[in-house]
């Protein structure tokens, strides 16, 4: 199974930046999509950003432009460059991982993993 490590959480005062990072070990290969989550105390767990192997990205529409999410295929890295951060980006950050694989047979397709957290804190 896919193991995540999230990295580069801290605290910010209002209007800094942040790179985080997750590494990715274990059946690697296995990886498709990945992503970042967060979760504000009281609040569910939301999309942050999303990518595929292949680069494709999905963000969160209130993220756009603030936020950008890459990935080192190499590596088995992913990272979320946060820039502008503002105190309701207070959460901890998850990193995930999807498995995906074109034999439907495939035990890559029940990848689903998810990392421990990173906790971000932005004071104003």
């Amino acid at each position: 199974q896919v193991q995540l490590v999230e990295s580069g959480g801290g605290l910010v005062q209002a209007g800094a930046s942040l790179r985080l990072s997750c590494a990715a070990s274990q059946d690697t290969h296995c990886i498709y999509l990945m992503g970042w989550y967060r979760q504000a105390p009281g609040k569910e767990r939301g999309l942050v950003a999303a990518i595929t192997t292949g680069g494709a990205t999905n963000y969160a529409d209130s993220l756009k432009g603030r936020f950008t999410i890459s990935r080192d295929n190499a590596k088995n890295m992913l990272y979320l460059q946060m820039n502008s951060l503002e105190p309701e980006d207070t959460a901890v950050y998850y990193c995930h991982a999807e498995g995906g694989d074109s034999d439907p047979g495939s035990p890559c397709n029940d990848l689903d993993a998810w990392g421990r957290g990173t906790l971000v804190t932005v004071s104003s």
